[in-house]
């Protein structure tokens, strides 16, 4: 099924040293320069930020949640006051997921079988079912510029057995995902006059599934590409397995998805595994971990993390990291913020999170620059000889 999309990838370079790839993504909201980190906005915000500050750090695309929307405030509800871009004043690209990996994160709550997947929902309990269909419609009315194919994310560890029969069931989910995204009428009031077509408007991208086994991710990403999605992501990865592994799963399965596409690894956020990934192949990726540790009083530094929050610090007068132009950084000191997170002050934690996502976007722009100078080996050995990790990627180099 050919047709053409609303978004579109544009190859500007590949680094002759690690063969990672500098591209553009073009969308209706406008062009995403990748490599690209995504802020995650799991219920139509980033959690502590405004979006003017998320766009004020650099960020050129985010991510909301569609199983989040969908219990609250609802999708409809979204849709009747514009979409998500126009309800939470966010004039930059968007992307959805399908809401599959928070949905099989219910475990005990939810039943899949062929149809889809009845699940409960864990703010009141009451019983609902997404379908592959169900899960486009909810997107459509978000109205995001990237949106997800409904996929099941085996656990891990699974039986092959599970994970052969969960990624052949996400194979046929996601051509139906592709038929009813095309097929479906336009029934949302912010669509674009003159749309004939939903493509006119949103990519839907599909889903490579397979767990931890090559001709599985092999055979799901052949599957999805004679599809012709204008995007593919990797699914199913950092859920446990070790780095090696994912690292592994990453350099076998990307030279089966097209040059002229965007490749995301969904929920990989570690500084080190942004490396890796990119020199994988890897142009999109997302994750709460930024966000989330920065709750917790820890931060991203060139030299690893720092737990603010410790008493080590009651004292020190310098910003998390010398040389930091973020906000936080500029303007306070260790011993400030210590003292509004451990006073339980909205502050301390808007500070560390402004920090860790500054970190992440500059990381970002640190790499596109190496790629376009042919030096991202390089680049990442001398981030590695500095940077202090809990989890060293014992023989994952790639050269």
């Amino acid at each position: 099924m050919f047709y053409m999309s609303a978004v579109q990838y544009e190859l500007l370079h590949t680094c002759k040293q690690s063969g990672a790839r500098l591209g553009r993504i073009h969308t209706p909201h406008g062009t995403i320069e990748t490599p690209v980190f995504m802020p995650v906005g799991t219920q139509a915000t980033v959690k502590g930020l405004s979006p003017e500050e998320v766009s004020g750090l650099g960020a050129e695309i985010i991510l909301s949640n569609t199983y989040h929307l969908f219990l609250r405030p609802g999708h409809e509800l979204v849709s009747k006051l514009g979409g998500l871009h126009k309800f939470m004043n966010w004039n930059k690209p968007i992307l959805t997921d399908s809401g599959g990996f928070q949905v099989f994160s219910l475990n005990e709550l939810r039943k899949i079988d062929e149809n889809g997947v009845t699940f409960r929902s864990h703010l009141n309990g009451d019983k609902h079912l997404f379908t592959p269909e169900r899960a486009m419609d909810i997107q459509h009315h978000l109205g995001a510029d990237i949106i997800m194919a409904f996929d099941e994310c085996p656990p891990y560890p699974a039986t092959y057995e599970y994970v052969k029969t969960s990624t052949e069931r996400t194979a046929r989910w996601a051509e139906r995902c592709l038929t009813h995204h095309m097929n479906a009428p336009i029934e949302v009031p912010f669509a674009p006059d003159g749309s004939n077509s939903r493509a006119d408007y949103q990519a839907l991208f599909g889903i490579v599934q397979g767990g931890m086994h090559t001709d599985l991710r092999r055979a799901s990403a052949e599957t999805l590409v004679a599809m012709d999605f204008p995007g593919y992501a990797l699914g199913g990865l950092s859920v446990g397995e070790d780095k090696e592994i994912m690292y592994r799963v990453i350099e076998e399965t990307t030279p089966f998805l097209p040059a002229n596409k965007s490749r995301y690894l969904m929920g990989v956020g570690a500084p080190e595994d942004l490396i890796e990934a990119v020199i994988r192949g890897i142009d999109q990726f997302d994750c709460v971990l930024p966000t989330r540790i920065a709750r917790n009083g820890t931060v991203f530094t060139n030299f690893g993390k720092l737990v603010v929050r410790n008493a080590l610090y009651a004292e020190d007068p310098r910003p998390f990291e010398e040389g930091c132009t973020c906000y936080a950084c500029t303007h306070y000191s260790r011993a400030y913020v210590r003292h509004l997170i451990k006073a339980d002050e909205m502050f301390g934690l808007r500070l560390t999170t402004l920090h860790n996502l500054h970190f992440l976007i500059q990381l970002m722009q640190d790499i596109r620059k190496a790629i376009v100078e042919n030096r991202l080996l390089d680049f990442r050995d001398e981030f590695y000889a500095r940077y202090d990790s809990n989890s060293i990627r014992k023989g994952a180099k790639l050269k």
